[in-house]
């Protein structure tokens, strides 16, 4: 089968369609024929040899993919041949065909085209987990988006929104707040001309805060939070290192948390996956919470894609279909 295969880490030209062996389902995994397969950040850092798979997943980039079951491990009965899918990976989505295991894929939502579906399982599971599971947001708080145009902000937006929240945003452009705004959005701000800090702060301070920058914004956004807010970084594009004020954080009884999905173990990323299904997919047949794809690009041009994810000027996300 073809698969992009990295030749050696460093930019994206080094990103390759190779002939590499197809896979074979084992026991509780199913072998899904790719339709189209998600472009993430992490894929970047992978290529670039900053995050290795998990230990016995592909090496293989792509971490979501949609298509269609092709056949059935043993011990599989959830599913059958010829059913349309999306899927969490922990690798191997840039492929013609890919291995998981059944708990980790899930049906394409009524009313979602097959590739556009690829867009869905790490933005939904990922924005579920947070802000139901370790934030629990609740109807009514402010909660402050960091990267409010990318994959993930653009799908939390619509969730939070159905939830009953507040939503505030920061973006880099015009363009990418107008467009979350479309979404939902009550609170813009453009960091490149003001302070997120002074503008949360005027509305109360934020219950919660879902960053995806990391070191840069950890001390604005510690005191940005309202009594007992919380602060959940899930990205490090600002840096790894930062100093906090315990005593600020003390003072609003705030909570930061910091987490990750690809390395959770299966039965709790099964657990993500079908908690996702209850409670984002009706959300999806509803029309209420929408896919948002930016680009798309055939398998081989996955260097094109991986280079315009790093320049920032895509908004939602970016697609490989085959």
């Amino acid at each position: 089968m073809r698969a992009i295969t990295v030749t050696e880490f460093g930019p994206p030209e080094n990103l390759v369609v190779t002939e590499v062996e197809k896979p074979r389902p084992g026991p509780g995994e199913v072998l899904i024929k790719v339709a189209a397969a998600g472009v993430n950040r992490a894929d970047l850092l992978q290529r670039q040899g900053n995050y290795p798979p998990p230990p016995g997943a592909s090496d293989i980039i792509g971490m979501e993919a949609s298509g269609t079951i092709d056949e059935l491990g043993p011990d599989v009965d959830s599913w059958s041949p010829g059913q349309e899918v999306c899927a969490l990976l922990a690798g191997g989505g840039y492929a013609e065909y890919v291995t998981v295991p059944a708990g980790h894929v899930l049906p394409v939502p009524d009313g979602v085209d097959v590739v556009d579906a690829a867009a869905l399982p790490e933005v939904a599971c990922t924005v579920l987990s947070n802000l139901k599971r370790t934030a629990h947001l609740q109807p009514g708080e402010l909660i402050l988006l960091h990267g409010g145009a990318s994959g993930i902000g653009t799908h939390a937006i619509q969730w939070a929104k159905e939830l009953g929240a507040t939503v505030a945003v920061t973006a880099g452009s015009a363009d990418k707040l107008e467009l979350c705004s479309n979404l939902g959005t009550d609170i813009t701000i453009n960091y490149h001309d003001d302070d997120f800090l002074e503008v949360i702060k005027s509305h109360g301070g934020a219950d919660v805060i879902l960053d995806i920058i990391g070191a840069k914004y950890l001390a604005r956004n510690v005191s940005a939070l309202a009594k007992d807010g919380r602060l959940v970084v899930i990205g490090m594009q600002g840096g790894v290192k930062a100093e906090v004020n315990l005593g600020a954080l003390l003072a609003k009884r705030g909570t930061i948390h910091a987490t990750a999905l690809r390395g959770r173990d299966l039965e709790d990323k099964a657990a993500i996956v079908a908690d996702t299904v209850a409670t984002t997919w009706p959300m999806i047949a509803a029309g209420r919470v929408k896919p948002v794809v930016g680009a798309t690009f055939p398998l081989g041009d996955a260097a094109k894609a991986h280079a315009l994810l790093d320049s920032g000027k895509v908004t939602g996300k970016i697609l490989l279909t085959l």
